[in-house]
């Protein structure tokens, strides 16, 4: 098997990063969200939005790649909230389900936050990606917000540590 590599994003990696988030989106989240609203989601739209944000480096992003592809990637930066409780917000991070389990999801964890304090906001009921944050030293806070999926509305509960 290919050696995984993490490494920082460029703006290459647009489509790359676009595709892997349209498909654990897909992965992780089917019967968590409708499934209309998982099949709407566009790998065009998302690479267009991809490419802004790693032109404009507002945040750090990084990608693991095996054999040439990239199975995951993860964003961090200064919270983007305005009540945020540390200095650094864990954005992102997602894998391919095939990569579950490879050792790539705490390889980006570490690249694109150590082991600072911060914090993160998880969808409620996502027990395998709580777990992940737990064995990292996060822990629920208290804090909730809503997303609009579709027709539905998501709970996301945020992690600090």
């Amino acid at each position: 098997m290919d050696e995984m590599t993490v490494r920082r994003a460029t703006v290459d990696d647009a489509r790359g990063v676009a595709e892997v988030h349209v498909t654990a989106w897909r992965e992780a989240y089917a019967g968590r969200m409708p499934a209309e609203f998982l099949a709407s989601l566009d790998v065009d739209r998302r690479a267009a939005g991809w490419t802004r944000i790693l032109e404009r480096g507002e945040t750090d992003a990084f990608v693991a790649e095996q054999g040439g592809a990239i199975i995951g990637w993860a964003t961090a930066g200064a919270g983007r909230d305005d009540d945020a409780p540390r200095d650094r917000e864990l954005e992102g991070i997602y894998l391919l389900a095939s990569a579950y389990g490879s050792g790539a999801g705490q390889r980006l964890l570490d690249a694109a936050i150590g082991d600072a304090p911060a914090y993160l906001w998880v969808m409620d009921g996502n027990p395998r990606a709580e777990a992940f944050y737990l064995r990292n030293g996060f822990t629920r806070d208290g804090a909730t917000m809503t997303h609009p999926a579709g027709d539905a509305t998501i709970l996301a509960v945020r992690m600090t540590r």
